[in-house]
């Protein structure tokens, strides 16, 4: 029987030593001859028309090539497409250089062209436009009264809309023993990624190109590119083989692809165009939203009712949609629910989805009106939970595939030590501090989408595996090694997974932590028919004592098939493909979800977060200086990079719970603090002690590795686990994200 000697280990990243050396290539960094460079120039106007374009002054600077606008481009197939890549919302995607409308302060309106990146951003400032400003609408706080349901289509398998009501709310909340009622708001926050967008396209003529982009999907931006500008698929590669961090950002094309494809194409060369810092800030983010809540309980802690209403910011031309009012009820059972989530269209540019698109935001909302509740009831915080702890999804009516929630309560709670938690509030101090303990539980989909991949043995005995996935940093290089390996029982330097790259078999963008999922199931199904192609290759050879064998009666391990009644009698990978001619042996398979296995199940990731906090009595300042989070999410490939991967996440949480916060000036519809100086992060003196757990959680259901993605789950719990413990150190319990000092004095 073949052994997992690879897959549960903590195995390093694969590609990491690349990374720390800077020998690891990144979008940007392609050396290519004949190389022009491109700069973006912006809009400074928030909403209107531009009047006219003043180029002459660029243009006459030495090395300037052209300034391309909307007066200028060519015509475009892309203005035939309605949805041009596979992350578009409904609505009218984003046309840069369409017209002269202006849509959201910082749209990108030309482009320079120069031999140089220098002459390129100094031609910039001498481009000079006229405009006709228009009234414009930036604050979702002050144009609520524009809310309404997404248009038709808006919803999505992987984004529901929120589940119908149940019972009669309005009265079980007016007759319950205890009941809160909350309205939480959340700022606009960017992602932020260290690598900035960037694209280098190689001009090959004949319309054909190779591009380096900064993306968490490949064959998204090849589809993208082909469509625009007539192409044909097959004439356009898009490789990014590392990526610098995405969080979501990379999940759409952006418009620095855009940009470049067209300037290669209008001058037949080779362009590279990078964006700078401030303008990461002129698309893509998490949008601003308002949550109103109602729970009630009876007088044992029993949720009687839940209401969850939310108002969130989209784009005046796109309804980008996160699921937030639903996520209660997949937690906590009610007989009697009310759910509404609505959107406010704005003058800025569409948000996408961040790390725990909507569920973050949600999950900081409910588990605070949880915890509100408990003290009300004058019951721990963590009894409340297990009191109200459903093995199945209430709001589906349908069990999970597999839910070990209650362990990571358990689990976590024992090595926080949350049994040392005095329950009031203000009641435990540290020296000049005073001291809080916080929880909340998270919760997250276990998504898998379709993958292809192709699988070889090649002349050397190696395997070689070829998937069109990017590697956005967490370790899906290293871990779909790991899987593959062992599917054939090779070490893991005989296998080479190659992937970043459009013309590899198909992989959805990197999103929504369901790549494990998503390709190495697609692995372990080309790797099984690839076991079953070797081992005909062996009977076939001249006196095989293969030809009676089955699988199950043979061993695959260290670049050989032996026969488990004798050890002895094998055949190297190596002969098999000398044998077959110095042809490698190779297939190529679909990984897929089982619609009809699972149709009868929920699917979701679990987590419990224990926080604890210091709040200065003179200053206010808050220091998360210990966490721990347990996750239940199936088999673990690999510890150390899934540990990352949390610990990623909680870091996040303390980010979005403290420091993270895009601030939009409403009277000139831009963002103020478009910049790392002012756009704070939590750095190492801001991270104390982190711990994660990973609960036992077998799940011979969801796939055929029984995994469940990380990325997100560590996040979704951790700011509700700050918001509470702040409560419990200091009385005050704050309503908005991120929670500032001064509130706190």
């Amino acid at each position: 029987m073949d052994k997992n000697i690879n897959v549960g280990q903590p195995i390093s990243r694969l590609e990491g030593k690349q990374k720390v050396t800077g020998t690891a290539k990144y979008a940007a960094e392609y050396e290519v001859n004949n190389l022009l460079y491109a700069y973006v120039v912006n809009s400074t106007i928030t909403k209107g028309k531009i009047l006219s374009i003043d180029t002459s002054k660029a243009l006459a600077l030495p090395g300037v090539i052209e300034v391309l606008s909307h007066e200028n481009r060519t015509k475009l197939a892309w203005f035939d497409v309605q949805y041009a890549d596979m992350d578009a919302p409904p609505g009218t995607v984003f046309k840069p250089f369409y017209d002269e409308n202006i849509l959201y302060n910082g749209q990108p309106i030309a482009l320079v062209v120069a031999e140089s990146f220098e002459m390129a951003r100094f031609a910039a400032t001498q481009v000079t436009f006229q405009y006709k400003e228009e009234p414009f609408k930036t604050c979702l706080k002050d144009n609520l009264g524009l809310a309404r349901t997404a248009k038709k289509g808006f919803a999505t398998a992987l984004k529901p809309p929120p589940p119908p009501p149940t019972g009669n709310f309005e009265k079980a909340y007016e007759s319950a023993a205890a009941k809160v009622e909350t309205t939480y708001s959340h700022g606009t926050e960017h992602h932020n990624p260290l690598e900035l967008f960037a694209t280098t396209t190689i001009y090959q003529g004949d319309g054909k190109l190779t591009i380096y982009d900064k993306t968490q999907g490949t064959i998204n931006n090849q589809l993208y590119v082909a469509n625009i500008f007539g192409l044909k698929y097959k004439n356009v590669r898009v490789l990014a083989p590392f990526v610098g961090g995405g969080f979501g950002s990379g999940l759409r094309p952006q418009y620095q692809l855009f940009l470049c494809v067209m300037a290669a194409l209008h001058l037949k060369r080779n362009v590279k165009l990078v964006l700078e810092r401030k303008q990461m800030f002129s698309f893509a983010h998490r949008p601003p939203t308002i949550q109103n809540l109602r729970f009630s309980a009876d007088i044992n802690g029993k949720l009687t009712g839940l209401n969850h209403s939310s108002k969130s910011e989209t784009s005046s031309f796109e309804d980008y949609f996160e699921p937030i009012a639903s996520w209660s009820h997949r937690l906590y059972p009610a007989p009697n629910t009310l759910f509404e989530q609505e959107l406010v269209p704005l003058d800025v540019h569409t948000p996408l989805d961040m790390r725990a698109p909507g569920g973050s935001t949600a999950l900081h909302a409910i588990e605070c009106t949880m915890d509100e509740l408990a003290y009300q009831l004058k019951i721990d915080p963590l009894e409340l939970r297990l009191i109200n702890y459903s093995e199945m999804d209430p709001s589906a009516k349908k069990p999970y595939t597999s839910k070990a929630l209650r362990a990571c309560y358990l689990e976590a709670a024992e090595k926080f030590g949350w049994d040392k938690r005095k329950p009031e509030p203000r009641s435990m101090e540290r020296g000049n501090k005073l001291v809080g303990y916080g929880m909340a539980t998270g919760i997250w989909d276990s998504l898998q989408f379709p993958s292809r991949v192709e699988a070889m043995i090649n002349a050397d005995g190696k395997m070689v595996l070829n998937n069109a996935v990017t590697d956005i940093g967490t370790g899906t290089l290293t871990v779909m090694t790991q899987i593959a390996a062992d599917q054939l029982g090779l070490n893991m330097e005989d296998v080479d997974f190659q992937y970043g790259d459009s013309k590899k078999p198909f992989s959805m963008f990197q999103g929504g932590s369901a790549m494990t999922s998503s390709t190495g199931v697609a692995i372990v199904v080309a790797a099984k028919e690839l076991r079953k192609k070797l081992l005909k290759k062996a009977k076939e050879m001249t006196d095989s004592p293969f030809k009676k064998a089955e699988d199950d009666q043979v061993t695959f391990q260290n670049g050989t098939i032996f026969l488990n009644s004798d050890p002895n009698t094998l055949v190297t990978f190596k002969e098999l493909i000398a044998f077959n001619k110095g042809k490698t042996i190779k297939t190529t398979n679909m990984g897929k979800p089982h619609m009809l296995k699972l149709k009868n199940y929920s699917l979701a990731t679990h987590s419990a977060s224990f926080v604890e906090v210091e709040v200065d009595k003179d200053l206010g300042v808050v220091t998360v200086t210990r966490a721990v989070t347990a996750v239940a999410a199936g088999k673990i490939i690999n510890p150390k990079t899934a540990k990352s991967q949390v610990y990623g996440s909680m870091v996040w949480g303390i980010s979005k719970a403290l420091h993270e916060e895009t601030i939009m000036d409403p009277n000139l519809g831009k963002y103020m603090n478009s910049n790392l100086g002012e756009y704070h992060l939590p750095v190492h003196a801001d991270i104390k002690q982190l711990e994660v757990i990973f609960a036992d959680e077998p799940d011979e259901l969801i796939n055929e590795l029984g995994v469940k993605g990380v990325g997100e789950i560590g996040l979704v719990g951790m700011p509700a686990a700050i918001s509470n413990a702040i409560f419990h150190a200091t009385g005050k319990r704050i309503y908005k994200l991120p929670i500032h000092f001064n509130e706190l004095i």
